[in-house]
């Protein structure tokens, strides 16, 4: 079994009071290329695989968040998410809910030290070109 460990940043979520206007304020002052879901920038790993790195704004009141009560949750890319659960369990580690399954990925959450919840992604990048 192969153990897992983080490759990167996956996305950045933060929550605001008007996402349409947040949006169209990276937009328009900072090049941001927005859709319905934020902004994807794309990049190369370390292999020359493509990658990418999701920003989303997020309304005032989402439930994405919880249990935590910040106002962002970090998205952090990994591999072999099933292990690194695993391992973070026998660790300590507060994992939350169930690995969740899509075509672009399986998704993972856990609690740090801080209270954060931190989504972790094995993503499928291939199945957003």
């Amino acid at each position: 079994m192969k153990k897992g460990k983080v490759l990167g940043i996956g996305g950045v979520f933060f929550k605001t009071e008007n996402v349409s206007e947040t949006k169209d304020w990276y937009k328009n002052n900072l090049g941001f290329n927005t859709d319905d879901w934020g902004c994807t920038f794309w990049w190369k790993d370390n292999e020359g695989k493509k990658a990418s790195t999701q920003w989303s704004p997020f309304t005032k009141d989402t439930k994405h968040f919880q249990p935590s009560d910040k106002d962002f949750m970090f998205n952090y890319r990994v591999e072999n998410l099933v292990e690194l659960l695993e391992e973070l369990k026998t660790k300590g580690v507060k994992v939350l809910g169930k690995i969740e399954e899509y075509d672009y990925g399986k998704f993972g959450w856990i609690i740090d030290l801080d209270g954060n919840k931190i989504e972790l992604w094995e993503p499928k990048d291939e199945a957003f070109l």
